[in-house]
């Protein structure tokens, strides 16, 4: 039996798995995909993780995973589809039926950002397409961006990017935004941000980067090209949580319930970094909750054994 088995190798299961290592843990790391780093492999380049300015989102990733190995954690491809508990044993079942058993686990298999699935999407990723307006909207400053959503995030990115850049379309599929009303009335205080109502975005186009976009004017029935080099998509999160959802607490959105102690509602499983509930999802906050949930951990093996 292990002492600790961390799901997800993203920044949040790498650092829990770096801090288990020290702690002389006896521990292991499930990961789904071939190599580990989560979203930040993805991410062309990361300008605000501290002390790594500029550094490549793969290549930080990697030093995620190097660091990992040099200190001998051990990593078992699989999917988890289940996790039972049964006391003071967790259970781990992965798709090939094989099952592991942990006295604590971490669960840290991250978020995704939903998609909207039109062309030039996956093609621009990283080359004028974001996800996370706080991670990349630098790069454009003085340069023309749409965001495409019209809830919380949505707004807070053009707010957000109104600062730097030279003009933001914010797209809505509707005539009215769900976000807050506070953050809507710093949105419509902006003089560089245009609102452009009941409108899709249908294509995003350019040659290595992204130079344009085409929308669609639902109620007009009719097209356009909106020349902009940065695409901001915020139509919202999918936690990776559905195994655990019958078994852990979530909220409405799939988030697994827990704090800045990492600590579930089942005591001795944990979760860290984007797929908790918290207020700022980033690199960084993913890398202090593998460190936060390998204490409690710790603190929770600890209070076992007296």
């Amino acid at each position: 039996m292990y002492d600790l088995i961390i799901v997800g190798a993203g920044p949040a299961g790498l650092s829990a798995a770096v801090y288990g290592m020290r702690a002389g843990l006896k521990m292991l790391v499930i990961e789904q995909l071939p190599m580990g780093g989560g979203q930040v492999v993805n991410t062309y380049e990361v300008d605000n993780y501290l002390g790594l300015p500029g550094i490549n989102g793969f290549e930080l990733g990697q030093k995620f995973r190097a660091h990992a190995d040099g200190l001998g954690a051990v990593f078992q491809k699989g999917t988890v589809t289940a996790v039972r508990d049964e006391g003071d044993k967790k259970i781990v079942e992965t798709a090939d039926g094989t099952q592991f058993e942990a006295r604590t686990l971490i669960l840290a298999g991250g978020a995704e950002h939903v998609k909207l699935g039109v062309p030039g999407e996956d093609a621009y990723r990283g080359q004028g397409v974001s996800y996370c307006a706080t991670c990349d909207g630098a790069f454009f400053k003085k340069r023309d961006v749409a965001v495409v959503g019209g809830g919380d995030v949505a707004v807070e990115d053009a707010v957000y990017l109104a600062r730097f850049c030279r003009k933001v379309f914010l797209i809505h599929r509707r005539d009215s935004l769900r976000a807050a009303k506070s953050l809507q009335e710093k949105l419509f205080s902006c003089e560089n941000v245009e609102v452009i109502w009941d409108s899709t975005l249908k294509e995003i186009y350019g040659t290595e980067l992204v130079e344009g976009i085409t929308i669609c004017r639902t109620k007009e029935k009719r097209e356009e090209k909106l020349a902009v080099e940065g695409v901001f998509i915020a139509v919202g999160m999918k936690p990776n949580t559905e195994v655990y959802r019958n078994t852990l607490s979530c909220n409405e959105s799939g988030y697994l319930i827990a704090g800045e102690d990492c600590k579930t509602n089942i005591p001795g499983i944990f979760a860290a970094g984007d797929i908790r509930t918290k207020a700022l999802r980033q690199i960084v906050t993913a890398v202090s909750d593998g460190a936060c949930a390998v204490a409690q951990a710790e603190r929770y093996l600890t209070a076992k054994k007296e």
